[in-house]
């Protein structure tokens, strides 16, 4: 959904590349650290007893686990978990 004119979507756009490419770099970098934060509160807040790993799964999921199919997805989780509980060799 995008209920932003046209006019003002440009003129935000115009805005942001007058900043320089580590400008937005920083920006971007900084709009994702808050994303995570905020995934990471609402897990803490379901879960406060979450473990890193049920923390780390959680993140997948919100992020990402719309992109991949079920087998892909319990693939991936079950790496997470084994990188979690590493074997001894």
């Amino acid at each position: 959904m995008n209920d932003t004119p046209r006019d003002i979507d440009e003129r935000y756009r115009a805005m942001l590349m007058q900043r320089s490419g580590e400008e937005r770099l920083v920006m971007g970098c900084a709009m994702r650290e808050t994303s995570r934060a905020l995934v990471e509160a609402s897990l803490r807040e379901h879960d406060p007893q979450a473990t890193v790993e049920t923390i780390r799964k959680g993140l997948f999921l919100r992020f990402y686990g719309h992109e991949f199919d079920p087998d892909t997805r319990v693939k991936i989780l079950a790496a997470i978990e084994m990188a979690a509980h590493p074997v001894a060799r």
